[in-house]
């Protein structure tokens, strides 16, 4: 099963949204896939560094620059402490990380409402430049509806009833799977950020 495509498709079923979507479309990603018999884990981890070429106090935005070249103002929320440290030449070091793990439950199971875990780093001291860790981890289960071996497809429903295909790579996987099983699925995410001082000139 593809991590990209596991990914997006359980995370519609399971009505969840990513700290960092946007992190996927990133060129320096990095990914991996491992499977057994009736589980299938992988994980993504995408590095972005930007400077900022600009901040705007009154709105609470931020220009970045990409090493592409690209720009990109975002807007930065009240529960980033420290935005006054924001400097025009700063570094921002982005790290996002995904990870997705599908467990086999034979029969059935109870389906429940996902259950999530977050944490968050402390605040920076007063005076130091913005940065930390997000993290959560959500585990829900699905139903099997349908398995259709000739196109390796399984189609999922989540919790909420939103039923989605996902493709197995593996056919091995499938004669394990039948309608009216459960899988249960681990989303585990975190996002960390520091921003760095432009180096003083000399």
């Amino acid at each position: 099963m593809k991590l990209s495509t596991a990914l997006s498709a359980l995370l519609l079923a399971l009505g969840l949204v990513p700290l960092a979507a946007q992190a996927q479309s990133a060129p320096n990603t990095q990914a991996g896939v491992v499977t057994a018999p009736g589980k299938v884990a992988g994980a993504a981890t995408t590095e972005i560094t930007a400077k900022v070429i600009a901040v705007d106090p009154t709105q609470r935005t931020v220009t970045l620059q990409g090493a592409n070249g690209k720009t990109r103002t975002i807007e930065v929320g009240d529960q980033v402490h420290n935005f006054e440290q924001i400097k025009v030449g700063d570094t921002v070091h982005a790290k996002y990380t995904q990870a997705l793990a599908l467990e086999l439950k034979k029969g059935a199971a109870t389906m429940s409402a996902p259950t999530e875990e977050r944490a968050i780093t402390p605040p920076p001291a007063p005076g130091a430049k913005p940065g930390g860790t997000i993290a959560r981890k959500v585990t829900a289960v699905a139903e099997v509806v349908a398995v259709d071996s000739a196109k390796q497809m399984v189609t999922l429903r989540g919790p909420q009833g939103n039923e989605v295909d996902v493709e197995v790579q593996d056919p091995k996987q499938l004669t394990n799977i039948k309608k009216g099983d459960h899988v249960q699925v681990t989303y585990a995410e975190a996002l960390a950020i520091a921003v760095a001082e432009e180096p003083a000139k000399r």
